[in-house]
């Protein structure tokens, strides 16, 4: 949340090498600024890129078979096709122009340099801006090695307007006025911060360490204390400069542990662990315990905080905190220091969190909280990550990851993210074959992934492995949850008459203690699909009702759209138009509302073949161009498959027979919506993506800050140049954060980049 000092050259030469280099890596060492230079370059590169700029934080992965996943995440890929995730991306962005930026490589360098040799030696519009401490080894990188702050060299005279020339003094002048507030560089104090910027390096990050203390010290006392600190480094001066500036560095963080209370320096060293971004709740389970009183956390948080060794995140509601990498770092040496075991402790702990995490999102998920959920898990992404590596590399954790993993189910299979559920569930499964809950759970979780990327030759027999292992433990939860693959592995082969019978045997019980009430619901969704395409329409409506009223009572939507679909399919199938179009809209809010994207693209569908049956053939060729992108980016062929395809099939010889060579157009039409312009569309909200840029939910005056912001300028600058109060200036940035879902300055930068993009 803090404005960006100096760099012009910098970023000018940025952009200028990203214009003309396929590979541009920011490289030097750490605290130097290197993220923050590629972010601030980032609004200012927008506009050279069709399909935009995309930041990929690297800094929370461990494991480098995770860095495809990472960027398919960041760039929300829903592929289901079952291919690796590396040809999962070069697929994707064969036909895109976009901007990759990988920030923090360092520990990933092997991993990064061997994905980004491949898009660009197999894409022609994608260019990747990397930070890192050292280049990647790719041929067709160009290195900008970033260099500290310039400072003036002891006894150098001053020139009249020092921080004009000088940004490490700009800097210290900058961050010091935000913990004093009214400081600024004069006469009487200039001598000494340019000493002191000039001991520190011009490192920015162990500068705005020191200037956090000018809370408590005035800059001579700063400078004192640090030149006792630091005298030792004056005696080396045959060392290289990147490890004396690593030592400069080390030095900063040393003084500000030691300035730390204890509680803050426990916090410290224990939140290391966390990968990514954190919230205080997570904090209090992993931090607090001997040492520690958990009531003491929000102190030793905020005493961080205010000291800059903990970045807050998020926006007004919903608060997370991250450590910069040389601060995290520095935290896990101080952790190793407290014992061999000390770093393995506080990672379970991390774990034992993210179970308890997903097993209370699983129990909220039927229910009102849905998009919440969704977003949770998404937000929590790295630290559930962090969690299957640790279960996968310490001994007697593979349990607790399988377990991790079955509860993830819902997630997974809502949000389209396939290609990460297969990815933990296979490690765990061929790593802990013993018998266990865990187990049957994983086999039957595992099956579904692969049935909804349409491979029902694998999923049938692990399905049947889990039934089978379920019974023999007595798990009947687990055995009541296999009848949902086991009749969808017939289903999608055209097996109707034994999938049907799989469903009635599932729904003659009454639910399990612990069944999961969405999977009893999915037994009513695909018994009435298997009822309506057999032509039973009545009872297969009747079951619709009868559950969606279960939803309704719950407040739950993602069974209650899916239930919706199959109430439309059978309206349109029996000839009832009117109903099954008003169903059908019904169903895509509710999908949009938890992004299942493959449930939008069959609604689109039969969406299209109701239109096609009213005569309106154009409508129909677009929604089926939608679908068909949305097929076509996930590598899925469901809608061909026996119980999709008729629906498509007559939609489609629907559309070309209204149309005849005007087919042709408006299906391209379709195939360029995104799937939530697709359902905008369908819904009869048509304003176009640069409609809906304009038409901003900012007034106008926060609109004004928006691009105040996007400059650069901090809430004080702000404040100053509109000639308000810095709490009003304060109030317009937590207004226009909460109002457009972001949770940082740079995506307001990059958004009022775009807006200017499209203004008449």
């Amino acid at each position: 949340m803090s404005s960006f000092v100096g760099r012009r050259q910098e970023t000018a030469e940025v952009k200028r090498l990203v214009a003309a280099h396929q590979l541009v890596t920011l490289t030097g060492t750490g605290g130097v600024g290197k993220t923050r230079l590629a972010l601030h370059a980032v609004p200012r590169l927008a506009r050279a890129f069709a399909d935009g700029v995309h930041l990929v934080q690297l800094a929370g992965v461990r494991d480098a078979s995770l860095v495809p996943l990472a960027l398919i995440e960041a760039l929300d890929i829903r592929d289901v096709s079952g291919r690796s995730p590396v040809r999962v991306l070069v697929d994707q962005l064969q036909e895109r122009e976009l901007l990759l930026v990988l920030d923090n490589c360092e520990h990933l360098a092997d991993a990064c340099a061997r994905l980004v040799g491949t898009l660009l030696a197999e894409t022609a519009g994608v260019r990747v801006l990397a930070t890192s401490r050292h280049p990647l080894d790719v041929p067709a990188q160009h290195v900008l090695e970033v260099q500290p702050l310039a400072t003036p060299a002891p006894g150098e005279p001053l020139p009249p307007k020092p921080a004009l020339e000088y940004p490490a003094l700009a800097l210290f002048a900058d961050r010091a006025a935000a913990v004093l507030p009214g400081f600024s560089l004069t006469e009487a104090n200039q001598a000494a911060v340019a000493a002191l910027c000039h001991r520190l390096d011009g490192l920015p990050l162990a500068i705005e360490l020191a200037a956090v203390r000018m809370r408590a010290l005035g800059v001579q006392q700063l400078l004192e204390r640090l030149d006792r600190r630091y005298r030792l480094l004056a005696d080396t001066a045959d060392i290289g400069d990147t490890l004396l500036r690593h030592r400069t560095l080390r030095a900063a963080v040393d003084w500000s542990h030691d300035l730390c209370t204890p509680e803050e320096q426990t916090v410290w060293a224990r939140a290391s662990v966390f990968a990514g971004t954190f919230d205080l709740g997570a904090a209090e389970e992993v931090c607090a315990g001997p040492g520690l009183d958990r009531d003491a956390m929000v102190d030793a948080v905020a005493g961080l905080v205010d000291k800059s060794l903990l970045v807050r995140d998020g926006d007004a509601v919903h608060a997370r905190y991250r450590m910069l990498e040389s601060i995290r770092q520095y935290g896990l040496d101080r952790l190793r220091e407290e014992g061999a075991d000390a770093e393995e402790a506080a990672r379970r702990r991390v774990r034992d969190w993210c179970l308890d995490f997903v097993e209370e999102c699983e129990r909220r998920w039927f229910g009102p909280e849905q998009p919440e959920v969704v977003r949770r898990l998404h937000t929590e992404s790295d630290l559930i990550r962090s969690a299957f590596e640790f279960c996968l590399t310490t001994p007697g954790e593979l349990r607790a990851g399988l377990k991790l993993a079955g509860h993830l189910w819902f997630f997974w299979f809502a949000t389209g993210a396939m290609v990460e559920g297969r990815h933990w569930l296979e490690r765990l499964l061929a790593a802990a074959p013993e018998p266990t809950v865990e187990r049957a759970r994983g086999l039957w979780t595992l099956a579904l992934m692969l049935l909804s990327q349409g491979n029902a030759v694998r999923a049938a027999p692990l399905v049947e492995e889990a039934r089978e292992l379920a019974l023999r433990l007595g798990a009947e939860a687990e055995v009541a949850h296999t009848y949902f693959c086991r009749g969808g592995a017939r289903l999608i082969s055209g097996d109707y008459d034994r999938a049907r019978a799989v469903y009635e045997e599932a729904l003659s019980r009454p639910p399990r203690e612990g069944e999961s009430m969405s999977l009893v619901g999915f037994k009513y969704v695909e018994l009435a699909h298997v009822l309506a395409i057999q032509g039973e329409f009545d009872r297969a409506m009747a079951l619709c009702e009868e559950f969606r009223q279960i939803c309704l009572a719950h407040g739950e939507q993602w069974i209650h759209s899916y239930l919706l679909r199959i109430l439309a399919f059978a309206e349109w199938a029996r000839g009832d138009r009117t109903a099954a179009r008003i169903h059908a809209r019904q169903c895509l809010r509710l999908k949009r509302a938890v992004g299942d994207v493959f449930g939008i693209g069959m609604t689109l569908e039969l969406l299209a073949a109701v239109h096609a049956r009213d005569g309106e053939g154009r409508t129909a060729a677009v929604l089926l161009g939608a679908a068909r992108r949305i097929w076509r980016d996930a590598h899925v062929a469901l809608d061909r498959t026996p119980s999709h395809g008729p629906v498509r099939t007559e939609a489609e010889e629907g559309a070309r027979a209204l149309l005849r060579d005007g087919f042709k157009n408006a299906y391209r039409e379709g195939l360029a919506l995104t799937s939530d312009h697709a359902v905008a569309y369908a819904l009869g909200e048509r304003e176009s993506a640069a409609r809906q840029v304009l038409d901003s939910p900012l007034t106008r005056r926060e609109t004004e800050v928006a691009e105040l912001i996007a400059e650069g300028l901090t809430n004080q600058q702000i404040a100053d140049r509109l000639v308000v109060a810095l709490r009003t200036a304060e109030g317009h940035v937590e207004r226009i954060l909460s109002k457009l879902g972001f949770t940082s300055r740079s995506q307001v930068a990059v958004w009022a980049e775009a807006r200017r993009a499209v203004r008449p």
